[in-house]
């Protein structure tokens, strides 16, 4: 074996592995948006339950371009098992209110 395949044999093999091995990675982006006005309250929504289903709650929304909020209607999502769903929700931070998008949590787990 010359000198050439002596390098370039292993090279190989440690790209060919990295090629192979990739770390699962998870990205998440949090958008936030602060508006000065406070939402109004919450729509009655008449809810009849379903089985394997949960519930995602109608939100106001912030529409920038009308200058005023929005109604979002509710929906169903599919259960998850040991998960519990957040709805989206309005924070207020001294003289404006912040948006919380609905997110997954598992059960017993408390988020900041």
């Amino acid at each position: 074996m010359n000198l050439h395949s002596r390098i370039l044999v292993p090279l190989l093999a440690i790209a060919a592995l990295g090629a192979v091995y990739a770390p699962s990675a998870e990205a998440r982006a949090w958008v936030g948006v602060s508006v000065g006005i406070a939402p109004p309250a919450p729509r009655h929504e008449r809810v009849i339950v379903r089985r394997g289903y949960v519930r995602a709650p109608g939100y106001w929304r912030w529409a920038p371009h009308f200058q005023r909020y929005v109604w979002r209607p509710g929906y169903w999502m599919r259960a998850r098992p040991g998960w519990r769903w957040v709805a989206p929700h309005w924070i207020p931070r001294g003289s404006h209110w912040v948006f919380r998008a609905g997110y997954w949590t598992r059960l017993g787990h408390v988020r900041p």
